[in-house]
This record gives structure tokens, C-alpha cells and sequence, in this order.
């Protein structure tokens, strides 16, 4: 009956063959109001396309998707999953003769994968990645002249090119290939080629360098003029701020934060309480730990969603514990244990903080390393320093405090360009995490790569690189294993 229906509904639709595909002004407008988080507006305009177009389905797939990853609403989720069944099974009754209709099918279930890996479905979502790259194989060999796919195909093949070395036998199995450097050079092709998708593509572009690769002066000049070109899309700009955050740059990041806030206020813009969070970030980095609270606290009254739960937990209690308020801190840890959920790193990384910390073995030293580490995750690195100058690592209780205690110093001093002394402290923590599950020996081997690299030393970079893939069973085992292997892809040696 469902099928009937179906059938009945694309014959009373597709009024021309010839316009399946088409981008009119209307749909473009709509896909410009998708990137700037104007999701009401995007609707509006594609509820006004009387007929179901491929464009419009993709579109409307694309509008769910992102609604979802803003809002992480469970009942959505489910929602979505049904609606993209009802829609790739309106695109099979698409004629096969345009390139447009496997790559968009294609486009669906990497939008599936997506929403799957984000609610923590891996293996649903693994599946639908499979499947999405099968079609897009298939259809480059039908229409390899066709450039749009090469934006779905370059995202693969980055992820397949920078999965972690333990599961490498997957990809084998599974028949999948890819290397970062094919996928980046994909997705220039279509920023030259094809100016429509040319935004998405370089989205994913600057996040591979951000979240991957790390960027170069140059390329991190060219983010910058795209975040200045794209001063109207809050959804860029949010996704401008935590990638100045994650490059240490938090003054920076809260200039383009204050502009999300003032795009936020306006009408028509969707709600997006995350960025109460990321100020919470900043405050607690510049030791403003009252402020980083109240913000910290206005987030998890108007979140909705599930990621970043115990993490924010967790930084309440750091807000407190550094304020030596340590009494009134430890409540915050049970909500850690109990609260939220550990899809993400950082809800990992808390919870195992919670379940580990006691207060009777944590010493002052162990607050100043803290301080010291927020410090520098922030960009204020003098800070830090200073922080930790009359530190020593005798002061600290187990090993894994004092290989934490040298890595910081070796990071600190890397920022600062005093490279010797990073080298020697870097050493030190790889000595001290030796035949242990401390993070900080895969952790170091990294930064002393890309320190070779950096400097023209291929040779002893590859060496430092290469260790990382060893360290197995640590905290961040798959994102320091994913950013090594994909910094090997680049050494070309």
C-alpha cells in the first residue's frame, strides 16, 4: 500500500523529466539559508516547490540533518529516519540516465551515517558510510565527468585515509579505499569547478586541516578570508570559533563568538544553546571561573540534547575545584557519572576523570598543572608558563601526573618556540609512559612529529609518527592514531 501511495504521489509531482534536477532560484536561495542556520526560512522556501524535485529531497534531507546535529533531539532522530526512507524510495522512481540520482541517493545515506554516528549508532551508521561509497564508486564509473560527487567522495576518502591503524582491518575487509591527500585535492576540484558547492567543499576542506592535518600559514590565511566572506551564516562562524578554539586561539574565537551571539539574537536564525557552552570555554581558560559557571549553567537549561553533558559536569566541578571550593566541587562529579552520555571524547575523557579523581591524593601542584592546562588550551601560553615555572615533576604523586606534568611543559615550550626544551620534556613523558596506558607517550611522539616535520626532518618525523600507531589501550588512542597516520600520508617518503 505504502509503495501505492508512493507511486501515486511522484506521478501527480514530476510534471517534467527535464526539471528533476534543476537548481532554480528558489532552491538556491534555500541552500544559502541552510548555511547560515536560517532553518525556518529553508523550509518555508522549499515547502513553496510544488513539485519533488531530486534538489528539493536533497535539500530537505540536508535540512533534517542539520537540525539535528544542532538540537540532538531523540524524537527528531526518529522522525528523520523514516522521512529519509520515504525519500530515497521517491528517488529510485528517478529516471537512471542523470548523474544526479546516485550521487544524491548517495548524498542520503552518508546524511544517515551522519545522524547515526552522532546519536551513537556506529555500527547503522559504519553500513550506511559502506553504502554510500559503493554508489559513489559505481556512479564515477558510469559519469566521471560529473563534479559534484567528487565533494561526497573526497569526504570519504579523507575518513578512509585517516582511520586509526586498529581498525584498518576494516577498510580491507570491507573493500574501502582513500588517502587524505586525494580526498583535500576532490574537494579543490569542486570549489574550482562547481561554485554552487564550492562553500560545502571548503567546510570540509579547512575542518580536514583543523581536525586532521593541522593547518599551514597559508592555509589557515585562505580560513580566514572564507570566515570573512561568510560573516552572515551563523553555521559557519560557530564552526570558525572551534576551529580558532582548537588551535589555541581563544581570543580570537571570542570575537567571532560575540558575532554568532548577535546573529543569534536576530529573527529567523535557529536557537543554538551550544554557544553558551563554548563561552563557558573561554571563561574557564582565563581563569574566570564564576563566569565560566553561570554559563556553563544557562547551557545545560536550554540543551536539549545528550553530548557534552558530563563534560560540562565535569567543568563545573573544575570551576569550584579551582576556586578551592573543593567540597561543594565533588557534587558535580556524581552528576558527571550519572548524567549525559559518552558518544564524544570529551564525555569520556570526563567520566573516566570522575571515576579516577580523589581528593586525598591531589595535591596544589595538581590544581596548577590544571590552571596551567587550561591556560594553554586557550592560547595563553605565557600564562601557562608562569604557571608552571616553580612546578617539579617530584611534586606530583603517580606516574601518570608527572608524564602529564612533562608533556604540558613540552607544549608549552613548543608554543613558545623553545624548541630544545620542549624536545627534552616531550622525551621525558614518552620515558614515563613506557608499557603503560598513559595517553601522554602517544601524545608526545605526536607533537615531536610534526616538530621534525616542521623543521624538514622527513626521516625522524616518520620515526615519531610511526610510534604513535605503537601506544595501544590509551585515552586517546583512535584521534592521536588518526592524526599520525594522516600527517604520514603527507611526509611522502
Amino acid at each position: 500500500m505504502r509503495r501505492l501511495i508512493v507511486v501515486f504521489l511522484v506521478l501527480i509531482n514530476f510534471q517534467s523529466k527535464a526539471n528533476d534536477f534543476d537548481w532554480n532560484p528558489i532552491l538556491q536561495r534555500a541552500y544559502t539559508s541552510l548555511w547560515k542556520l536560517r532553518l525556518q526560512e529553508t523550509r518555508a522556501l522549499l515547502a513553496s516547490q510544488k513539485n519533488t524535485s531530486g534538489i528539493k529531497l536533497y535539500l530537505q534531507s540536508y535540512t533534517d540533518l542539520i537540525e539535528l546535529m544542532v538540537t540532538e533531539d531523540k524524537a527528531d532522530f526518529e522522525q528523520f529516519l523514516n522521512m529519509q526512507s520515504s525519500r530515497l524510495t521517491l528517488l529510485e522512481d528517478f529516471p537512471d540516465t542523470s548523474p544526479e540520482k546516485q550521487w544524491i541517493i548517495a548524498e542520503m545515506y552518508l546524511h544517515l551515517a551522519t545522524s547515526k554516528l552522532k546519536f551513537g549508532h556506529e555500527v547503522k551508521g559504519a553500513w550506511n558510510l559502506i553504502k554510500a561509497s559503493k554508489l559513489l564508486e559505481n556512479n564515477y564509473k558510469k559519469f566521471p565527468n560529473f563534479i559534484p560527487q567528487q565533494k561526497s567522495l573526497g569526504l570519504i576518502h579523507i575518513m578512509v585515509g585517516s582511520i586509526p591503524q586498529n581498525f584498518l582491518w576494516v577498510t580491507k575487509l570491507l573493500g574501502l579505499k582513500g588517502s587524505v591527500k586525494n580526498g583535500l585535492q576532490e574537494l579543490k576540484n569542486v570549489n574550482k569547478n562547481e561554485p554552487r558547492y564550492a562553500t560545502e567543499a571548503n567546510v570540509m576542506y579547512y575542518l580536514t586541516h583543523a581536525y586532521i592535518l593541522g593547518f599551514t600559514p597559508v592555509v589557515f590565511q585562505d580560513y580566514e578570508q572564507f570566515l570573512d566572506k561568510n560573516d552572515e551564516s551563523l553555521l559557519i562562524q560557530f564552526l570558525g570559533v572551534t576551529t580558532y578554539m582548537k588551535e589555541g586561539n581563544s581570543s580570537q574565537a571570542n570575537l567571532l563568538l560575540k558575532k554568532c551571539d548577535a546573529l543569534n539574537a536576530q529573527t529567523g536564525y535557529w536557537a543554538f544553546p551550544f554557544l553558551q557552552y563554548l563561552h563557558g570555554e573561554i571563561e574557564i581558560q582565563k581563569g574566570n571561573y564564576i563566569l565560566a559557571s553561570r554559563h556553563y549553567q544557562v547551557f545545560l537549561q536550554q540543551y536539549k540534547g545528550f553530548n557534552f553533558i558530563k563534560d560540562t559536569y565535569y567543568k563545573l566541578f573544575l570551576c569550584l575545584w579551582l576556586n578551592n571550593e573543593d567540597t561543594k566541587a565533588i557534587a558535580y562529579l556524581e552528576k558527571v557519572k550519572t548524567q549525559g552520555s559518552t558518544i564524544v571524547e570529551s564525555d569520556q575523557s570526563a567520566l573516566r576523570f570522575a571515576e579516577k579523581f580523589k581528593l586525598s591524593t591531589k595535591s596544589n601542584a595538581s590544581k596548577i598543572l590544571m590552571k596551567a592546562r587550561l591556560a594553554f588550551d586557550g592560547g595563553y601560553y605565557q600564562k601557562a608558563k608562569e604557571g608552571v615555572l616553580d612546578l617539579k615533576e617530584s611534586y606530583f604523586f603517580d606516574n601518570a601526573e608527572k608524564a602529564e606534568y612533562n608533556y604540558r611543559k613540552g607544549r608549552i615550550h613548543q608554543k613558545l618556540h623553545e624548541i630544545p626544551l620542549a624536545e627534552e620534556h616531550f622525551e621525558r613523558a614518552i620515558v614515563l609512559s613506557q608499557d603503560t596506558s598513559i595517553s601522554y607517550g602517544a601524545l608526545a611522539c605526536l607533537q615531536l612529529g610534526y616538530i621534525f616535520q616542521e623543521s624538514g626532518q622527513k626521516i625522524r618525523a616518520k620515526y615519531y609518527f610511526e610510534k604513535v600507531l605503537t601506544y595501544s589501550k590509551h585515552e586517546y588512542k583512535n584521534s592521536a592514531d588518526n592524526k599520525a597516520k594522516a600527517a604520514l600520508n603527507t611526509l611522502n617518503i
